[in-house]
């Protein structure tokens, strides 16, 4: 840089440059935090906004080709951290900030600190498959570690009463975001283990922020989920979200939903093993029957073949304690098929509406348009509707609406 000499008159221009070469060579690119205002998006992709604290605020250009390849979408009033470079706006003379990477100011830190956790909990095993519990095929009761009110245990209850509606939900009420949520977790999680009055557990919350969702990369509740001895379900977020607990879990489902479909049995695919089940016993009936009958007459004919008396009573009675024993092995297999077939039929009504209305539920449709109303918002007063009891229906109006 060639530096003016000491009467050289300089023009503003010259200045301007001469002290955006000084700036440029003085100071290597730094982090800075502060809170965004005065954003503004033109149509060349560039952002320009202030970075502000609460007693100064500079500048900052970030351009195109940098900007576009972040994951954070600035708005006002953000907290972020950026990586920049001071620089000096020549035509206005304006020192300013030429970001080069942002991200909000708190998920740098955590994102560090979770890939740490990460690398750490992998080398110690705590991902491996070997450590992972079978999931139950047929689970009788479920158990639900989230929030009470949130929409990821709404979500989890309508899938299990639409799909399994036999299947009995336990809901162990927790926090899921703040300070106190890791604690609650671990301790619902030991609580759970302790009881043993779940087939499984579904340990989630519904999506967030990487920040929303710190109290499923905490440390206590990974160790907590790999020490439970119940299976256990993971279900944190969307599907684009993953946390630590995703891995260390025994599955992973990517929504509250998908592991509600994940634990419950299908009525329909049940009814078809049944199907399937009992062909099969029809099936192997008629083999042993079909041996047993050639068995017997090939005795017949041997004896219809040897003529002396004696041994032709040897052989009658012979076939006697044969057909005797034949005829009681059969009653016993047959004793021991129709339970299998009872158990199953059993297991099939346990899941069947029929044995909802049974207990004392109905089921209420539009007969318009034959759908079934899940909610009091679906109807409207004078509306006609169809009520579906254990036993008959009845044809009712809607006098009122409550939601």
């Amino acid at each position: 840089m060639n530096h003016p000499m000491p009467n050289e008159i300089l023009s503003v221009s010259q200045l301007n440059e001469t002290v955006r070469q000084l700036l440029d060579q003085a100071l290597p690119p730094l982090w800075v935090e502060g809170e965004i205002s005065n954003l503004a998006r033109p149509a060349s992709g560039h952002l320009y906004f202030s970075l502000k604290d609460s007693n100064a605020q500079v500048r900052c250009a970030f351009f195109r080709h940098r900007a576009s390849r972040g994951r954070f979408t600035p708005n006002n009033g953000d907290q972020v951290r950026l990586r920049a470079k001071v620089g000096l706006y020549t035509a206005r003379g304006e020192y300013q900030l030429i970001v080069e990477h942002l991200e909000a100011a708190g998920d740098g830190a955590l994102q560090r600190a979770f890939e740490a956790l990460r690398a750490k909990l992998q080398a110690e095993g705590l991902f491996d498959t070997e450590h992972k519990r079978p999931l139950p095929s047929l689970p009788k009761r479920i158990g639900v570690i989230t929030s009470a009110t949130g929409a990821a245990v709404r979500d989890i209850i309508s899938v299990l009463q639409r799909r399994s509606p036999a299947t009995a939900v336990l809901i162990y009420p927790v926090t899921v975001q703040g300070d106190s949520a890791p604690d609650d977790i671990v301790n619902a999680i030991a609580l759970a283990n302790q009881r043993a009055e779940t087939d499984v557990l579904i340990v989630g919350r519904g999506g967030g922020s990487l920040e929303d969702l710190q109290a499923f990369n905490d440390e206590r509740v990974a160790r907590a989920i790999h020490a439970s001895t119940l299976p256990i379900v993971s279900a944190v977020g969307h599907e684009v979200d993953v946390s630590i607990a995703d891995w260390v879990a025994d599955y992973r489902a990517a929504t509250p939903s998908a592991a509600a479909e994940t634990l419950s049995p299908d009525a329909d695919a049940l009814a078809q093993q049944f199907a399937r089940l009992a062909h099969q016993l029809k099936s192997a009936l008629g083999r042993r029957f079909a041996d047993h009958q050639t068995r017997l007459s090939n005795l017949a004919r041997r004896l219809d073949a040897q003529h002396p008396g004696r041994q032709l009573q040897e052989r009658s009675q012979r076939l006697d304690e044969l057909d005797q024993r034949l005829r009681h092995a059969m009653q016993q297999r047959l004793g021991r098929l129709h339970e299998q077939i009872g158990n199953l039929s059993h297991r099939l009504q346990t899941i069947s509406p029929l044995a909802t209305l049974q207990r004392g539920y109905a089921i209420v449709t539009d007969p318009s348009t034959g759908t079934i109303l899940r909610e009091a918002s679906a109807a409207e007063p004078g509306q006609d509707v169809q009520i579906q009891l254990s036993q008959g229906e009845i044809s009712a109006q809607v006098k009122k609406v409550k939601t």
